[in-house]
């Protein structure tokens, strides 16, 4: 990409957020834009990261068996009103609810009603299942308190899962299943996401597991045993069984080494059971010829929440510990280096836009105009790329010199090894 088509003018950056720096300076520089409390606009760079960390979510969902489905975000109160939800919804303020004259609609917080819908006539016996199907798309909630920019937005791009099984033990192999895919999905972005111990809530059903990013800007506060790397959700000791709880369904018996740590929930997942199938009366035929419930599970990634964790994870200082940019992990930059040649130096422009070439649509030329080398480089740093090559006349025909943005990593190499430099390490 070349950079002058971007729209991004060199500017001072004001006053930074101490807790969110990094999209506060997305905002500053016209990556992120805000319509309104909780709503925004992503221009390309922060548009692409998202698309990739939605790519390995897919990836690693569909190694596990999960089939991609879409419903729909604009949904009628008919579903809401079966599985009884409607009321709660909308008395407590959550729903966004459209009028019409043909009816109540709203806009959707999650989708367990629609897909139960729109499963019911496909798994109307027990041979068509199990089943786990998913969706990638918007969200909407009325937040009273919105936080973090994208941390906690009215509205939102979420992954939203559900199995359906014909028993309890079905139920658990899904689950595991997700789970496994959900840990995988940590560890290609290069993040480790811990299951964390959470209560069901208002949800229902057996069992639920919360996915933290341990994190200083977290807004939760868990308890975490830093050797087992284990966590529950301080909820879970409100229960009058909590003990019994944690010992039958997920192994602990000893929370004496869990210490409060803050972290960021990016995902949850519930073991449902029958709720859900029952109240709004939609099942299958069993192996006896009677009808029977759904076990259902949830599961859910909050993406754009993800995104944001992943861009304040990758801060990067100077050395008077003042942020000066961002340095994204090289597996979801969707460019990998930005190239600032000297515009007025045939030869640096001719290396350049060889380099340029070379690297098929995972650079950006830095080709603005009336802008000096100096700006160019700062501008590098926000915009996130994990390596930075600068072609300018202190440097030899033929040389160029390499920054590692994240280290600050500065080297001296022939133009023409870049390329494997850089998709190498």
């Amino acid at each position: 990409m070349k950079l002058s088509l971007l729209g991004l003018e060199t500017k001072k950056i004001n006053k930074l957020d101490e807790m969110y720096p990094a999209q506060d300076m997305l905002l500053q520089t016209g990556q992120l834009v805000q319509y309104g409390t909780g709503i925004f606009g992503y221009n390309n760079i922060p548009m692409l990261v998202k698309r990739k960390i939605e790519r390995i979510i897919e990836e690693c969902l569909n190694e596990v068996g999960c089939v991609e489905i879409q419903l729909p975000t604009l949904q009628t109160d008919t579903s809401w009103k079966k599985s009884g939800r409607w009321d709660t919804y909308v008395n407590d303020g959550t729903m966004l609810v459209v009028k019409s004259d043909r009816g109540d609609l709203c806009l959707a917080p999650t989708a367990e009603e629609a897909c139960i819908e729109f499963m019911a006539d496909k798994l109307k016996s027990y041979k068509n299942m199990p089943v786990t199907v998913y969706q990638i798309g918007e969200k909407y909630r009325n937040e009273i308190r919105t936080r973090g920019y994208l941390l906690r937005g009215r509205s939102f791009l979420m992954m939203d899962a559900y199995s359906f099984d014909t028993d309890l033990q079905g139920l658990e192999i899904s689950y595991n299943k997700v789970r496994e895919a959900y840990l995988k999905i940590g560890e290609k972005l290069g993040i480790e996401l811990i299951p964390v111990v959470a209560d069901n809530g208002a949800m229902g059903g057996k069992k639920s597991e919360e996915f933290m990013l341990i994190s200083p800007i977290g807004e939760d506060t868990i308890l975490f045993d830093e050797k087992k790397r284990i966590g529950l959700n301080t909820e879970v000791l409100e229960k009058e069984n909590y003990e019994e709880y944690l010992k039958e369904e997920y192994g602990i018996d000893d929370i004496s080494n869990l210490k409060p740590t803050k972290a960021i929930e990016i995902g949850h997942i519930f073991q449902l059971g029958t709720k859900y199938s029952d109240s709004m009366g939609i099942g299958f035929t069993n192996k006896d010829n009677n009808q029977s419930s759904y076990f259902m599970g949830c599961y859910g990634i909050g993406v754009s929440r993800l995104l944001a964790a992943i861009y304040e994870n990758s801060v990067i200082y100077d050395e008077k510990k003042n942020v000066v940019g961002v340095s994204l992990p090289k597996q979801i930059a969707p460019y990998l280096i930005q190239i600032i040649p000297k515009l007025d130096n045939e030869e640096k422009m001719m290396d350049a836009m060889k380099l340029y070439n070379e690297l098929n649509g995972k650079a950006i030329l830095d080709d603005r105009e009336n802008i000096s080398m100096g700006a160019k480089i700062k501008d590098c740093k926000i915009l996130g790329t994990p390596y930075m090559v600068i072609l300018g006349d202190k440097v030899e025909a033929g040389k160029a010199e390499l920054e590692n943005t994240k280290s600050g990593e500065k080297q001296i190499v022939p133009i023409d090894e870049i390329k494997n430099i850089i998709l190498k390490n």
